[in-house]
């Protein structure tokens, strides 16, 4: 059939055109995030594997209780014991800086769109499609803009990843009881401290559930962007599928579950600590 409206040309036109102008800009987040990445990832790999493995167990026990420390050390233990602590460690620096940045740009989103029904109205709609949008696609203006590797993958994995923390701070904030909010306000408080010592304690329950599925979905991108080089389990999952290994691709597919539960549980305490009472 005959296009009959080509919206893509003039996507291409606008996308070469930012290209052209904004090559120096560019290339300048590329070389600072690649440092920063590759300085978090260098310390991951350069501790002793013990020694992560009793960070995180320490933190289970502490914030999630006995069984998922228990789990939590064997899980670890495999991983390592498979031979894919390196990789592991490398999706865990690119999850932690593309779940850092997510936050930092999703969280105070979240509270314009809860403060101001304007702001909510524009964001919405742009949310809706950050989530339905293939995440294949996130990847194809990452490698347009910044070439293959690792700061392409963390840019894709933070637009992916980045829609639950807006909408959960939103909701989080927009759901608390307003008799409480005018308790406060009788008080006097001015908006700075209705938000810093009321609204954002009382709404972190939600927001820390915000947080938890931002890592999960940092994770499976993470995975994906293992398509253009972003290196760690994503990269160890495509090879497996593309050389037909299945226990290549079983092997290092179990390792992503394991750091997706361990990472899942762990933070699901952090925003509700009965967990720990439950899990004893």
């Amino acid at each position: 059939m005959e296009k009959i409206i080509d919206l893509g040309q003039y996507v291409a036109m606008f996308v070469n055109w930012l290209m052209d102008f904004g090559r120096p800009f560019f290339d300048f987040l590329k070389n600072s995030g690649n440092g920063f990445i590759d300085s978090i990832e260098w310390v991951l790999t350069a501790t002793p594997f013990y020694v992560v493995i009793l960070i995180f167990t320490l933190l289970a026990y502490f914030k999630a209780g006995k069984g998922v420390a228990l789990f939590t050390v064997l899980g670890l233990g495999l991983i390592y014991m498979m031979g894919f602590w390196n990789d592991t460690m490398v999706t865990l620096a690119l999850i932690l800086v593309s779940t850092i940045t997510a936050l930092v740009l999703g969280v105070p989103l979240g509270i314009w769109a809860a403060k101001s029904p304007k702001a909510d109205k524009a964001i919405h709609p742009i949310l809706d499609v950050m989530q339905t949008m293939p995440a294949f696609v996130y990847l194809i203006p990452a490698v347009l803009f910044f070439s293959v590797g690792k700061f392409p993958g963390a840019v894709a994995t933070v637009i992916f990843a980045m829609p639950p923390a807006v909408r959960l701070t939103t909701l989080g904030i927009k759901e608390l009881p307003k008799d409480v909010i005018e308790a406060a306000l009788s008080c006097g408080v001015t908006g700075t401290q209705l938000l810093f010592k009321v609204e954002l304690p009382l709404a972190m329950r939600t927001i820390s559930t915000g947080i938890n599925q931002t890592i999960m979905m940092a994770l499976s991108m993470v995975v994906i962007a293992g398509m253009i080089a972003a290196g760690g389990l994503g990269e160890q999952v495509l090879a497996g599928i593309n050389n037909l290994d299945i226990g290549l691709g079983f092997e290092s597919g179990l390792a992503v579950v394991i750091l997706a539960i361990v990472l899942d549980r762990i933070t699901q305490a952090f925003g509700n600590p009965k967990d720990k009472i439950n899990n004893k």
